[in-house]
This record gives C-alpha cells, sequence and structure tokens, in this order.
C-alpha cells in the first residue's frame, strides 16, 4: 500500500513519529556521532611553524618544503552538522508486498531523520526527484521544516515524466550543499547513470544510500505464470514462477545486483543500508547510528 493510499499521513502522525526519533537524536547528536565522520569532527584552518611538542603527524610538507622549515596544520572543530535527504518517489517506488511500499518506507524514514535532526537544532534540507527534480530545499533548522517536509512528503508525486532523476537530484544536492553534510540517499537504486555524481557527492559530504528492498525482489510466489508491469518502462510480460529454475534465477540476480551495488558504494567512499519493506525504520537507522559510533 501506498503511503498516499494510506488515511494516516505522516503529518497527522507526527508526535508519534517525534518520539520514535529520540533515540535516533541521541545518536546524532554533535559530538560522538559526528567525529567518527572523516576528519574526526575537526576541519582544515591555517598553517603556523612548528614548535617543540607539536605531532609530526601534522606536519604540512607541501609548506615545509615550500619555505624551506617545518610548518604544521591548524584544525578547529565543525560547530555544525548538517542533514540532508535525497528521496527517490519514482514510480518503481510504489511497489511493495504486505501493504506497504518502498516509498512508505522510505518516506517514514526520511520523516524520522527530519524529526531527530529538528530536536538537536540541526539543519535539514531536501530533494525529491522522480523522472525530474520535483523539490528542492537548502538545509534549514526548526519545526516548520520538519513540517513542511512531512507535508511534501505525504503529497502525490506529479511524475509527468518516467525513469528515474537520480543523477540530477544528486548533482542538484551538491550544489545547495555549502558544508560538509551528511548525506542520505533513500532508493531503490533501480536505475544507472548516477554513479559519477554519487562519487562527486562522496569527495566532500559523508554520504548514506538506504537502498529499500522488499522480498518479492529475491523469492517470488509459486503461482504459475504471472503478469508483470514495470511501473517505469511500461513492459508488461508474463513470467513462469511455477517453474524452480526461473525463481532461482531471479533470486540469484538480485543477489548480483546487490552485490554489485555494495561494491560501488564502497568503491566511492559511501556507506551502503538495506532497509526492507518488511523492517522497522528506526530499527535501521538506529544501527546506522550505532555503528558509526563504533566506527
Amino acid at each position: 500500500m501506498s503511503i498516499l493510499q494510506n488515511s494516516e499521513t505522516l503529518a497527522s502522525r507526527a508526535a508519534a513519529l517525534r518520539l520514535l526519533s529520540r533515540n535516533l537524536a541521541d545518536g546524532m547528536k554533535q559530538g560522538a556521532f559526528r567525529s567518527s565522520f572523516r576528519g574526526q569532527g575537526i576541519e582544515f584552518s591555517d598553517v603556523r611553524e612548528y614548535m617543540r611538542g607539536d605531532d609530526i603527524r601534522a606536519i604540512d610538507w607541501n609548506v615545509t618544503a615550500r619555505m624551506g622549515k617545518p610548518y604544521v596544520k591548524m584544525f578547529e572543530e565543525e560547530r555544525e552538522l548538517v542533514i540532508f535527504l535525497v528521496i527517490d518517489r519514482s514510480a518503481s517506488m510504489d511497489t511493495g508486498s504486505e501493504g506497504k511500499s518502498r516509498l512508505d518506507t522510505a518516506s517514514e524514514a526520511a520523516a524520522l531523520l527530519s524529526f531527530a535532526a529538528e530536536q538537536n537544532g540541526i539543519p535539514v534540507g531536501a530533494v525529491f526527484f522522480d523522472g525530474s527534480v520535483e523539490f528542492s530545499v537548502a538545509p534549514q533548522t526548526g519545526k516548520d521544516r520538519t513540517m513542511m517536509l512531512l507535508s511534501k512528503l505525504d503529497s502525490v508525486p506529479a511524475r509527468k515524466e518516467t525513469g528515474t532523476a537520480m543523477e540530477h537530484a544528486l548533482r542538484g544536492a551538491h550544489r545547495l550543499l555549502n558544508k560538509r553534510s551528511l548525506v542520505f540517499i533513500l532508493s531503490d537504486f533501480r536505475t544507472a547513470g548516477y554513479e559519477s555524481e554519487l562519487a562527486r557527492l562522496a569527495t566532500k559530504h559523508d554520504v548514506i544510500a538506504i537502498r529499500t528492498t522488499d522480498k518479492s525482489d529475491s523469492e517470488l510466489p509459486e503461482a504459475g505464470c504471472l503478469r508483470f508491469y514495470d511501473t517505469e518502462t511500461k513492459v508488461d510480460r508474463l513470467l513462469p514462477t511455477q517453474l524452480p529454475s526461473f525463481r532461482r534465477a531471479w533470486r540469484e540476480s538480485n543477489s548480483l545486483h546487490l552485490n554489485r551495488w555494495r561494491y560501488l558504494c564502497l568503491r566511492r567512499g559511501v556507506t551502503p543500508v538495506t532497509m526492507s519493506t518488511s523492517e522497522d525504520p528506526v530499527a535501521v537507522l538506529a544501527r546506522v547510528f550505532s555503528t558509526r559510533r563504533g566506527s
């Protein structure tokens, strides 16, 4: 079931979601969690001459060679964490089983992250996309920002264009973010051509890619020939789910694509996370923050 068909909207569940996000807010607090990211929570500020007792690992060898005497790098602690959400609302996100779609799951996770950011006074921004970029907003703090994002998440995607404009969404995120940010990409990643923009984003920001999955990705019912319709490509065909060989090939194909995606993320410096429609987004996000604190 899509969130659009659910009479209980995210906005109407605001109080419950805010309560559920408290543990996530604790994990998101600047300090233990933030310092686990690249740079250990600090950013380069300046250089000065080496003084006795300085850590030799801080020596800036380029400046030292140029000046003819040792210089060390100076750093200052970053004062503000920024959260940015990249949310896929393309047609394939409407799919799912057991009454919950990938879009439902991704939207709930985005709402929880927004509330956790709000409770910590952390700016949050977002870009929503389907076949094109449908909405974007720069990071900002406050309850008004959270409720605006919830309202947008509850709205019906226009979907004037087919396909998935992830490449353009990631490029838009890069343009909106002026300082190092924690970027969450919520998508089924059933697209291509976004890899270079993902790598570019990850060079300046900490990126967590959350792939929304469903049990139908790997397991098909043994129900004879079933009609499958691809909402993005409009391909409509019968598939022989009664054949064990076909169900095995389906499962192996999904495993291959998932492993390739994980490898792509890791090679680009992106943290890959899977979140099934059958899982509680609170639990999945809590694991993300717990793992980051301990890394």
